[in-house]
């Protein structure tokens, strides 16, 4: 019995001596540290394309706590345990952001609810679900809705154009008044869709197009880049899946870059700046529940988000790319993890220091 309780002593010193590191990060910490750094993101979308992504970011982010609550009431846990941690919260602001302004609210409704009950807890909740909620959201209804899904508003002040607050409510909610009338096509679908202009003449011809990235679009990538850098000086996520999925798109759009004819793809300044790319690189697939989890992993499933978003863009039928990839990458996250095994600590690597058979 002495022996037995000296084993015992000695191996819980030896746990309580483990090399563990204890960080502070809670997941209603982390969490709310995300949606603080979409802030200046959601006010460029706002400054540049209007009220829409406003309204759209507090609609969606009612129905994903409303979902929440539901889903959570119906398995018989605490309600208010499960809205403190803002997981729900930060899925519906993500939605929000990357719906188009003019969405229709039953649109995000449709998004918001199959992410939330399809998408997180129908695989049990947060930390079980194998896809992220918000992309899972956002591809229903882009294949669903594609039409409502792939026009946006032009900039505001192109051509005279403004919308007031009360426009876009009455546009959002119960009519949807004026859509067709002042939507137009992104940069990346101007792009992909050019059969004879040249990028000089595609640029003077559509006044969309405006510095290097599109008017309005390079300074919304570049307020959640600054953003993500935040995040990762405040060590929410590391460099790898960011710098993985940037580097990729950089290397693909450098690679297939055939000049300014009328077959180019568009250069890498402009895939970089453009569309969802600093949104999906530092909040989108830094998603710790569905993505790689080693630092190699990471790196590597970054570097395959990039690659097939410039594919999908390229000669895909979809002008973006992020949330298609994003959910493929999901799937091969497990084999990722599989092979990019870090070494337990204090264990020789395999078959080092063995003897060998004869």
């Amino acid at each position: 019995m002495a022996l037995i309780n000296s084993r015992s002593s000695i191996s819980q010193r030896g746990r309580e001596t483990s090399p563990h590191a204890l960080g502070q990060n809670s997941t209603q910490r982390v969490m709310s540290l995300v949606i603080m750094a979409t802030i200046p993101g959601l006010m460029a979308q706002t400054v540049f394309f209007g009220w829409g992504t406003l309204i759209n970011v507090i609609w969606c982010s009612l129905v994903a706590m409303g979902c929440e609550a539901a889903v959570v009431s119906l398995r018989q846990r605490s309600v208010s345990f499960y809205l403190s941690d803002c997981s729900a919260l930060l899925t519906g602001v993500l939605l929000g952001l990357a719906l188009p302004p003019f969405a229709p609210w039953w649109l995000s409704l449709v998004a918001v609810s199959f992410g939330m009950v399809i998408g997180k807890h129908l695989y049990g909740g947060l930390g079980q679900n194998p896809f992220n909620p918000a992309m899972l959201g956002y591809v229903v209804v882009l294949i669903s809705f594609p039409q409502e899904m792939t026009t946006w508003l032009p900039p505001l002040g192109l051509e005279g154009y403004n919308n007031s607050l009360t426009d876009a409510l009455f546009t959002i909610f119960p009519l949807g008044q004026g859509v067709d009338a002042i939507s137009m096509a992104t940069p990346l679908d101007v792009l992909r869709e050019n059969k004879s202009l040249t990028i000089n003449e595609l640029w003077e011809a559509n006044p969309v197009f405006d510095g290097m990235a599109g008017r309005g679009w390079m300074w919304v990538n570049l307020a959640y880049l600054a953003s993500g850098v935040f995040l990762i000086w405040r060590k929410v996520f590391t460099w790898h899946g960011p710098v993985g999925m940037l580097a990729a798109i950089a290397i693909m759009a450098t690679l297939f870059w055939s000049g300014n004819g009328s077959d180019s793809h568009g250069s890498p300044l402009f895939h970089l700046f453009s569309g969802a790319t600093m949104l999906g690189a530092f909040f989108i697939i830094t998603d710790p529940v569905s993505g790689a989890t080693s630092n190699r992993g990471r790196l590597i499933f970054g570097a395959g988000v990039g690659v097939m978003v410039y594919v999908i863009r390229a000669w895909g039928g979809y002008p973006d790319g992020v949330a298609f990839a994003t959910l493929l990458m999901n799937m091969a996250a497990p084999t990722i993890d599989y092979y990019t095994q870090p070494r337990t600590y204090g264990h020789h690597k395999a078959n080092k220091g063995l003897p060998k058979k004869d």
